[in-house]
């Protein structure tokens, strides 16, 4: 069965160099026929194409490196390397017979279109992984860096710290005010308060260790029972976790970014109550402004409502007077000369009486008051004379 399946791959391969051959003479007299432009332009091609196969074999060599790696001999390599380069010789241009026999192994070892894809799918997802490790590795160093700088960081604040305690107790707190020197006694003090203080940190250390180990303990107890029980999450589970995780982060984000755009709302909406306020605040000042006014314009209003009663009766009683004042001048008549020459003479003899009165009275006032003034002073001097008949004056 082997010599036969042999003798037909030597048929099948024959078959397919002559018909190689063929295509080579077609693609020679085609290429004689080209011009210098179109020959410059296939040359490009053949260099891209030669480019993507060499692409190609790297990929298929680091495959076979990978599945087969104790298997690939220097032999193999050499064989791989020479079939390459003899590929690239006969898609490069010289066309010879001798470069011809050199396809029969690229013929005998040709993979088929799924076959390729599959070793490109296989690369691929080994390219992820190979990030995912790098990326892994990439952040746990990055973590032990920042671990390492937190570390230092921390270690510096507590030497920086250690330094100005050292510097206020010791160095300026601790000095004799006689000789000028520093005690002994303090310095040996503040060490051992420190020893103290180191010891105490162990201690609590050391129980924290011992309570993570007992954690630690009893995880892995609870890990080995479901390991057991059958429990244990696979691949599956932490991808299917992995997803989960993600879509609940990405309703957390939009939560996030929804609760974002509610602060900002609330923000507007704060800005907007505040300036309504200042507008209530406002409008209730000038309701009050305006009120206050309503109720002095209403009191006006009653006041002038009361003024115009009382004009009403004032206009009342003068139309009355003035009915009586037009009948009386209906009824008046006009006297004789020497009666108004009469009266006018009594008017003013009565005149001259008033007057020569009012000179009268301010006489007497004028004398009135001489007489004030002279019995205030005759009082003040009798009270400075007897002070007791001025407490007896005072009434009770």
């Amino acid at each position: 069965r082997t010599y036969c399946y042999d003798n037909n791959m030597a048929t099948t391969n024959a078959v397919e160099v002559d018909e190689q051959e063929e295509l080579e003479t077609r693609e020679e007299d085609q290429y004689a026929e080209m011009s210098l432009e179109n020959l410059l332009e296939s040359l490009e091609k053949i260099r891209y194409e030669n480019e993507a196969l060499g692409r190609e074999n790297n990929m298929f060599e680091k495959f076979l490196k990978r599945v087969e790696p104790k298997e690939t001999s220097p032999q193999t390599r050499k064989v791989s390397s020479a079939t390459r380069l003899s590929q690239q010789d006969a898609r490069a241009g010289g066309r010879r017979r001798g470069s011809r026999k050199g396809v029969l192994p690229d013929k005998m070892l040709r993979l088929s279109t799924e076959q390729k894809c599959d070793i490109a799918t296989r690369e691929l997802e080994e390219l992820r992984d190979e990030k995912q490790n790098t990326e892994d590795e990439g952040e746990r160093v990055l973590d032990s860096y920042r671990a390492t700088l937190e570390e230092a960081d921390i270690r510096f604040a507590e030497i920086k710290k250690a330094s100005y305690e050292f510097e206020r107790d010791i160095v300026r707190g601790a000095i004799n005010q006689r000789t000028g020197k520093i005690a002994a006694e303090r310095i040996i003090r503040y060490f051992e308060d420190k020893l103290r203080a180191r010891d105490a940190l162990m201690e609590k250390l050391r129980l924290k260790n011992s309570t993570l180990k007992v954690q630690k303990k009893k995880l892995h107890m609870q890990l080995k029972q479901k390991e057991e029980m059958g429990e244990v999450l696979h691949e599956v589970d932490f991808n299917q976790l992995q997803i989960e995780n993600k879509q609940y982060q990405e309703k957390i984000e939009e939560r996030n970014q929804e609760l974002l755009r509610l602060k900002l709302k609330a923000g507007n909406t704060q800005q907007v109550l505040n300036s309504y306020k200042r507008k209530l605040h406002d409008v209730t000042a000038r309701f009050k402004c305006l009120k206050t006014d309503c109720k002095s314009r209403c009191d006006q209003l009653g006041k002038i409502s009361i003024e115009l009663e009382s004009g009403e009766q004032e206009r009342l009683k003068a139309e009355t007077v003035n009915r009586q004042l037009r009948q009386q001048l209906g009824d008046f008549r006009v006297p004789d000369v020497l009666d108004y020459v009469k009266e006018r003479a009594t008017l003013y003899d009565i005149l001259k009486t008033v007057r020569s009165w009012e000179r009268k009275v301010e006489i007497a006032q004028m004398a009135l008051k001489t007489h004030r003034k002279e019995w205030s002073r005759i009082q003040k001097h009798s009270y400075q004379l007897n002070p007791w008949n001025a407490l007896e004056g005072i009434p009770l």
